[in-house]
């Protein structure tokens, strides 16, 4: 088992749950309130650090079904290529 997380915008809440729902993950915690904060690679260059509102989709699933989720953030990504949107996975080793 594997546990994956995806952070999105806040704004994109519908359009997540649809696309992870419609593809049959229909166990997830979704988590509002989040925040995130970007850290600019060259400070130099006079750009600021910026704390967004995020969400986290956290999914606890088989090893098989880390692919396919994955092609769905990346999916999300090429249809919202200016969102900031993050996806993790790792193995899990407890779930009760």
């Amino acid at each position: 088992m594997k546990m994956f997380l995806f952070c999105y915008p806040n704004w994109m809440e519908d359009v997540v749950l649809s696309e992870f729902t419609q593809a049959g993950y229909n166990s997830y915690m979704d988590l509002h309130g989040a925040k995130g904060k970007d850290e600019p690679y060259d400070d130099k260059q006079g750009e600021h650090h910026l704390v967004r509102k995020l969400r986290a989709l956290l999914i606890y699933m088989p090893d098989e079904m880390i692919p396919p989720a994955l092609d769905i953030v990346r999916k999300l990504k090429e249809k919202f290529p200016s969102e900031d949107m993050r996806a993790f996975s790792w193995m899990l080793e407890e779930c009760f």
